[in-house]
């Protein structure tokens, strides 16, 4: 198979520092944001919400 200029070159897989980074940063994340995503949605909101679908 011929090579041409303008070609990819393969992909190298990806670090492992980087690999480690992103798991601390993800489990950073999900300490910190976890118990509000879970929170309900408070009934006002959810008004707002559906009353902005129906204009």
């Amino acid at each position: 198979m011929e090579k041409f200029m303008g070609d990819d070159p393969p992909k190298k897989p990806k670090k492992t520092s980087d690999q480690a980074f992103d798991l601390w940063l993800k489990r950073g994340l999900h300490q910190l944001f976890d118990d509000v995503a879970n929170e309900p949605i408070p009934e006002e909101l959810l008004k707002l919400i559906e009353e902005d679908r129906r204009d």
